[in-house]
């Protein structure tokens, strides 16, 4: 812990980074480090590292699960000039809490996946841009990047191979909008995080301008298990189209909130029992299955659903971040999405008229839904406001402020309706999510 003696840093922080075998010796006892050292050993062509990743049907695992060997062979590899690697760590979505325990319990998958992505890219300099309220976690990460440059697996002629790649660690400012791609972007630039128009995209005008690849964290730390054991088999570990494991946080009412990595494709009922199924044995109600962003199941139709991308789109939803929210028949469902709806309301950068003002529209009705002044109309009211703002923001946290209320009301209208017409709640014994 050389590299901090001079800082001043709470002994209690300090001891929450000590002990576990997150280090590079215990990395390189795994195997660590193995796949970027063979790779650079024989120089392997990128264009076969792209095909390895495009078989393996590797998706962004920070939400939009875009397939990740696509996106790097959308970087102009013969760029002349300056290009940019950057992890998005910054784990904003509330029931999300898997990243942070990446770089703590792993940071070196990380950097080895990060140093493998910016090989087959050809790019010098990364960035891990950091959610801000997570400071341990940050302070472990730069430990680790230290360990590699000393180590040579990181900064110039990596292992002797003539390969240049350093990467530096940026800590946030907790504004869950910096979770954005092009906000995280402007915030690093030192700008206020608020999200940029598309097109252009980053690939060709991102960090300072320059041609730039983001991927989350979980994507990255994947990449040399994946690549050490080859496309085909990282993809036969899910399902088609959906290849891979994938670590799902759960959260809620159930015996063991945790963090669970299963295939993709297991059914969500499985990771329940994981989890040791619902806490104090009440009856499932609803699941919000990817975040808080996403439109929340009933717990019927979850209990039949797979954990992939395809099966929870189905099931009306989005498997998102992965943070399952679990939820039993003692919620008010009006109470819970009152909670979300602030949420959003304060997170709003404010820049697009429709998030702006529909994120607090929204709050406000179901405020006084939840408070016994609910009106005649409002339950329209609230469908037509989210409709208002699906679709004509800049970035998407219109439509993640919009998701929710559409499919609160829409799966338990009776609720809310009943709110409206009483003035109480359906359930006694509702407490806050």
């Amino acid at each position: 812990m050389t590299s901090l003696h001079n800082r001043h840093i709470d002994p209690v922080i300090l001891a929450g980074l000590n002990g576990d075998n997150w280090g590079l010796d215990d990395y390189v006892a795994r195997g660590g480090y193995s796949v970027l050292k063979k790779i650079l050993a024989e120089q392997t062509p990128a264009d076969e590292i792209i095909a390895e990743m495009k078989l393996s049907s590797l998706r962004g695992r920070g939400g939009a699960g875009f397939p990740t060997g696509l996106k790097w062979s959308f970087m102009p590899r013969a760029y002349p000039g300056q290009k940019y690697l950057v992890c998005n760590t910054d784990e904003g979505e509330p029931g999300t809490f898997k990243d942070r325990d990446i770089i703590r319990y792993n940071p070196h998958a990380l950097i080895e996946g990060m140093t493998i992505a910016a090989y087959v890219m050809g790019i010098s300099k990364g960035y891990n841009y950091i959610h801000g309220e997570i400071f341990s976690e940050y302070l472990r990460f730069e430990e680790a990047l230290a360990q590699a440059r000393q180590a040579g697996v990181l900064g110039d002629n990596i292992c002797g191979s003539g390969f240049d790649f350093d990467l530096f660690a940026h800590h946030g400012y907790g504004a869950y909008i910096c979770g954005e791609e092009t906000a995280l972007l402007e915030s690093l630039e030192g700008k206020k995080g608020q999200p940029r128009f598309k097109p252009p995209f980053p690939a060709s005008f991102g960090l300072y301008g320059k041609p730039t690849t983001i991927n989350n964290t979980e994507t990255f730390a994947a990449v040399p298990f994946l690549l050490k054991m080859g496309g085909q088999a990282y993809l036969d570990i899910g399902k088609p189209n959906n290849g891979g494991s994938k670590i799902f946080s759960i959260s809620g009412d159930v015996t063991y909130p945790g963090n669970y990595e299963v295939p993709m494709g297991t059914p969500f009922a499985k990771v329940l029992e994981l989890a040791g199924g619902m806490r104090e044995g009440r009856k499932i109600k609803a699941v919000i299955p990817g975040g808080s962003s996403a439109p929340v199941v009933p717990g019927e139709i979850m209990m039949a659903t797979d954990m992939d991308y395809d099966s929870i789109s189905k099931a009306g939803s989005m498997l998102g971040s992965g943070a399952i929210i679990v939820m039993n028949d003692t919620r008010c469902m009006v109470k819970s999405l009152l909670r979300l709806s602030y949420f959003y309301y304060e997170e709003s950068c404010g820049q697009c008229t429709p998030c702006r003002e529909g994120t607090g529209w929204l709050w406000r009705v179901i405020h006084r839904i939840e408070h016994g002044q609910g009106r005649p109309g409002d339950l329209e009211l609230l469908d037509s406001v989210a409709g208002n703002i699906m679709g004509r923001t800049i970035c998407a946290l219109g439509d993640a402020a919009a998701m929710p209320v559409r499919s609160f009301v829409k799966h338990f209208r009776d609720e809310f309706a009943h709110h409206i017409e009483h003035k109480s709640c359906l359930v006694p014994s509702s407490h806050v999510i």
